[in-house]
């Protein structure tokens, strides 16, 4: 059984309270059993995919060094030689020197306002070639012959970021933006948002491309005993230092319960601790005496708590 935490600790959560007087009884208990094997870092040069992203791909045998990853073709379960990928409507906030994308679920955007906007752009995004299904509010389909060799970075990669520094690259990477250009005039009077600015709603200006790929022929559709909650996701991405603490206990109560229960029961486990830019991987030794003698000296003399072993993630 494999847990993936993602945001299990924040750059954007790194004020004292964040972790301070945080009770998570089963991460401590797995931590007093578990040794940390292998450390994921992000390098001088931040990739494309956050650490927990890359984890899931591992457990899927896609590969440690892929600069794609083609998680549309994969949830969708579509196989088809054409490249895949998402597009997320979204607003982009122009500012003097940068342009930042805000969280587009901040925008609470209704199937029918989607439907609308991906309505007006269909003939933009046919004449480029591209075929765009919706899927729901955030997530339209994407196939179409630009997508190819397109290194996209993962929507939490761009959130609350200089969208300059993360544009997709490759041989679309003028056609695309140009077509963002025009998706920018196009949306810029378009009814869905002049109602928006009525309601004092954010306008949706733009549009981002992510997991893009190929599936590749042997790829594996699922890993069998992986779990990757998402409960802290919204609150780290916020910075909502409460409901980060709030949503981390009751992932502690649930799914690092489930981990301590079936390491109990059975003796293995592999817990996985994700930040922005780290991953943390710990497992569980052969039970041999010599290693059971050694669990029993770290468990009186390691200090590595849960607050120890989250900070460990965003302390460089």
């Amino acid at each position: 059984m494999h847990l993936i935490i993602p945001y299990a600790a924040s750059h954007s959560l790194q004020s004292p309270e964040a972790l301070a007087h945080l009770q998570l009884p089963n991460l401590r208990a797995l931590l007093a059993v578990l040794q940390r094997q292998e450390v994921l870092q992000d390098g001088a040069e931040t990739p494309l995919h956050m650490p927990h992203e890359r984890l899931h791909a591992q457990a899927l045998g896609w590969g440690t060094g892929a600069t794609t990853l083609p998680w549309a073709a994969w949830q969708t379960r579509q196989s088809s030689p054409e490249p895949q990928a998402w597009m997320t409507p979204c607003h982009w906030q122009i500012g003097m020197d940068q342009v930042v994308m805000l969280d587009p679920a901040s925008l609470s955007l209704s199937d029918e306002e989607s439907q609308q906007l991906l309505q007006a752009m269909q003939p933009f995004l046919q004449e480029d070639g591209l075929q765009v299904t919706w899927h729901s509010a955030l997530k339209w389909h994407v196939q179409g012959s630009m997508l190819a060799d397109l290194s996209c970075a993962c929507l939490d990669r761009v959130i609350g970021q200089n969208v300059k520094d993360w544009m997709p690259t490759g041989t679309a990477e003028r056609p695309l933006q140009r077509l963002q250009s025009e998706m920018q005039m196009l949306l810029y009077n378009h009814p869905v948002n002049n109602a928006r600015d009525a309601r004092r709603q954010i306008a949706v200006n733009s549009f981002w491309l992510h997991g893009a790929g190929t599936l590749p022929v042997d790829a594996a559709i699922s890993a069998p005993h992986l779990e990757i909650p998402d409960a802290l996701r919204h609150s780290a991405l916020r910075g909502d230092v409460q409901a980060w603490r709030q949503a981390w206990q009751q992932l502690d109560a649930t799914a690092v319960a489930d981990l301590l229960a079936h390491f109990k029961a059975t003796g293995q486990a592999t817990l996985s601790l994700c930040s922005e830019h780290a991953a943390h991987t710990y497992t569980a030794e052969p039970a041999g005496w010599h290693q059971r003698t050694t669990r029993a000296f770290q468990r009186l003399f390691n200090k590595a708590t849960p607050a120890a072993a989250l900070q460990a993630l965003i302390t460089p």
